[in-house]
């Protein structure tokens, strides 16, 4: 795959996307969040990849946000376009089949922040700071920065964010939830990758059924959620990969799952 602006590297089936725009801190404009759409398109196809890295170039930036000098001169309907190109991008990203990691490096910010969000958990090193500043530009989230952070951090932690623009640092996100683990900043991507490899080599549909489980339940009532879970544990019984991971484990053997 041919970007300008992303950087696509596979191995071992993990996935590894960076965003490479270093010298403006991986800000977002539209010409990367089509790279971003099309980037993820192709590796929910490609049988290869199991599991996904999403991480920024350098160690300055995750990604800083949304691009200010593109967004600068937008006029009212070309900003909706924005915002909608935005959410698109991190819908699919969220519910995509396959699980994809965040690997915060520095500044999420804004756009940077709703993007990692919009990923199944994120990894932050140290030196991450996290935020929603955009009120501080006039302007509110666009990328689905106000429904996914209050799910994330309860709706009291999320408005205080999202009014005051402050941001916080990887400890304080890890405290409220906002981030799974912090790690030196050296460590991120061997981090990341161990947990994708661990990942890579369970049962393939059990991962995508499980996602589509925390997924769609959370939108549902707690009983509606739990019949789907049933529902969804049935599906299992119909794969050779069920088959092959409970022969594994009665024969004391690691399961070799072909995602069948």
């Amino acid at each position: 795959m041919e970007f300008e602006n992303l950087l696509v590297e596979i191995s071992d089936g993990v996935a590894i996307v960076t965003i490479n725009r270093p010298k403006a801190l991986n800000a977002l404009n539209a010409e990367t969040l089509e790279e971003l759409l099309r980037a993820f398109t192709n590796l929910e196809t490609d049988q290869q990849v199991k599991a996904i890295i999403l991480t920024g170039a350098g160690y300055r930036a995750f990604v800083a946000g949304g691009d200010i000098s593109y967004m600068q001169n937008l006029q009212p309907v070309a900003a909706r376009e924005f915002a909608r190109l935005g959410q698109k991008v991190f819908r699919v990203i969220e519910t995509l089949e396959k699980p994809v990691i965040a690997a915060v490096n520095g500044f999420a910010l804004g756009g940077g922040c709703e993007l990692a969000m919009a990923c199944d958990f994120r990894l932050a090193a140290e030196n991450a700071k996290f935020g929603q500043p955009e009120v501080n530009l006039g302007v509110t989230p666009g990328f689905g920065g106000s429904q996914r952070l209050p799910r994330l951090v309860g709706k009291g932690r999320a408005k205080e964010l999202l009014f005051t623009g402050d941001l916080i640092d990887a400890l304080e996100a890890w405290r409220i939830g906002l981030v799974n683990r912090v790690v030196p900043q050296e460590s991120l991507l061997l981090t990341a990758r161990e947990t994708a490899r661990k990942i890579a080599v369970r049962g393939p549909l059990a991962v995508r059924l499980c996602k589509d489980a925390v997924n769609n339940g959370l939108e549902m009532e707690s009983d509606k959620g739990c019949a789907y879970e049933a529902e969804l544990f049935a599906l299992c019984f119909s794969t050779e990969d069920r088959a092959e991971g409970m022969t594994a484990f009665i024969e004391k053997r690691p399961a070799n799952f072909l995602g069948r």
